[in-house]
């Protein structure tokens, strides 16, 4: 039997207790025993008052462990996560080390097509467990989801927007695990800041 049964079952037997003294207080002298009935009244309605309030907090008790369990779940893999971020890095800049060299033979065409796929296999297997790259480029800077590394005049792009992409970052089922570094487009009006300070 478990405590809220218990709980239950105890208020029962006092409220029945109760009941049945205050009938008898009732039946019995009438004049003196008045004080008492309503004395036993205000003890029975404090009583159950406990018991709801016990009820309510067993509630809210049950509540927070189930949405401190789903959070575990959710979250597990953060750390995880976090140690296979260098190995897309390292995978996506050996993709990039071979742009431009298309003619440089059959093997370096080969060890890139290899690379790719490793690297689209990686990332399949990264999104089945609800982890998502941050690649914002073009896309408005968000402090939440980005960190910005630098920011540069840019007068083909809105200001304050994402104009390259430093380090791609990551969600976990929607919470930042890495944000992207990212270079944001100045203002061409911006104040000039003095680096060297």
């Amino acid at each position: 039997m478990n405590t809220d049964e218990n709980r239950n079952e105890q208020a029962d037997e006092l409220k029945q207790a109760t009941e049945a003294a205050a009938e008898e207080a009732m039946n019995g002298d009438a004049g003196g025993e008045t004080s008492e009935v309503d004395a036993l009244k205000d003890q029975v309605q404090e009583l159950k008052d406990q018991v709801l309030r016990s009820q309510a907090e067993m509630q809210n008790v049950r509540r927070r462990a189930e949405i401190d369990v789903e959070k575990a779940h959710k979250f597990a893999l953060e750390k995880f996560v976090k140690e296979l971020l260098p190995v897309a890095d390292s995978l996506e800049k050996a993709v990039e080390s071979t742009e431009g060299h298309e003619g440089a033979g059959e093997l370096v065409a080969s060890i890139r097509e290899g690379v790719e796929m490793t690297l689209n296999l990686f990332m399949g297997s990264l999104g089945k467990f609800n982890v998502e790259q941050l690649n914002p480029v073009g896309e408005p800077f968000d402090p939440q989801q980005h960190e910005a590394m630098s920011m540069v005049p840019a007068p083909d792009a809105e200001p304050n927007s994402v104009v390259a992409v430093v380090q791609k970052g990551y969600l976990l089922n929607g919470r930042v695990v890495r944000p992207a570094m990212v270079m944001v487009a100045k203002a061409e009006d911006a104040p000039k800041i003095d680096e060297q300070a």
